[in-house]
């Protein structure tokens, strides 16, 4: 059995810092990544393989990952692939020098940057940005956001507003309406809404979802944007 991958961070970090997801088999280039980029402003979840990043990606959302090519069992690449179909999320790989072939069938898939090994820590940081920059578009403004009647919920920063009011979030709630955000119009199943074994029972979902249709829907108990789907799990619908 894969161990759990392991939140690390810094503290403080801003509410809107990005949250990466690091992917390498070797623990030290693992170790170092995750260091460097949380003393950079992001927030770092970190795997050493593709088993223990489907974990974290069952209960939490990122705005980036870092995958690297090379690792036993399923490849960086057919990660790359999946996450590509599933969540369209950006996506960094990491490449020995001499894998020409596995850069041009990353970029075939769809990945938005890959740089070699070794490589210079600055400019990795570089490319990671620029790849978030993309992402928020040619005005280089706020980034995505999804409304749900008077509700807005702004996907990069995590903030929830009703008008001008803004909705404090706990952070599982944010973790969970980024994951809805990103599928929404698709059903997510109940098991990927579980992040450990303390959230990850029915009860335990069906409170959490409960306390988050209270902070997005104008009437819980008749929900209109986030909704059960009988037998697979919730949707979420926008305006």
């Amino acid at each position: 059995m894969s161990e759990r991958p392991q939140l690390k961070r810094t503290e403080p970090l801003a509410d809107d810092a990005p949250h990466i997801l690091v992917v390498d088999d070797d623990h030290k280039i693992r170790d170092l990544l995750a260091r460097y980029l949380m003393e950079n402003g992001f927030r770092v979840t970190a795997a050493a393989d593709a088993a223990q990043a489907r974990s974290a990606l069952r209960g939490l959302s990122f705005d980036i990952a870092l995958l690297d090519v090379m690792m036993p069992g399923e490849s960086g690449l057919d990660l790359a692939r999946d996450l590509k179909l599933r969540l369209n999320m950006p996506i960094c790989m990491l490449t020995a020098r001499a894998e020409t072939e596995h850069r041009i069938e990353g970029l075939e898939i769809g990945v938005e940057d890959y740089i070699a090994k070794p490589f210079e820590p600055r400019e990795l940081l570089l490319r990671l940005k620029n790849i978030l920059r993309r992402g928020q578009g040619p005005s280089g403004g706020s980034g995505e956001e999804v409304r749900m009647g008077p509700f807005v919920f702004h996907v990069a920063r995590g903030e929830l507003k009703r008008d001008d009011e803004t909705i404090k979030l706990t952070e599982r709630e944010r973790d969970l309406l980024r994951l809805f955000a990103q599928r929404r119009g698709m059903p997510v199943q109940r098991h990927e809404l579980a992040n450990d074994e303390n959230t990850g029972s029915d009860r335990a979902i069906d409170v959490q979802i409960n306390r988050l249709r209270r902070k997005i829907e104008t009437d819980p108990a008749n929900p209109v944007y986030l909704q059960t789907v009988r037998g697979k799990g919730y949707i979420l619908y926008s305006d």
